[in-house]
């Protein structure tokens, strides 16, 4: 089973989101070169997973109260 994928990590520009490994960027396991492949929130904003293109559920009313 693959890892949940994060909607809206701290820190996205200190993984390398191209595979369920989730390496350090300074540190790619995977061989894909030299370069990390970019989270989606930096790509298309903080509102990426909102379009619905994604497969994910948007969060729920009962999730938005808890936050």
């Amino acid at each position: 089973m693959a890892k949940k994928f994060p909607v809206d990590p701290a820190h996205p520009e200190r993984i390398c989101w191209g595979c369920d490994r989730y390496c350090p960027a300074d540190s790619l396991d995977c061989g894909n070169g030299s370069e990390r492949t970019m989270h989606p929130s930096e790509l298309f904003g903080a509102d990426w997973h909102l379009s619905g293109d994604w497969g994910i559920e948007p969060p729920s009313e009962a999730t938005k109260a808890e936050d």
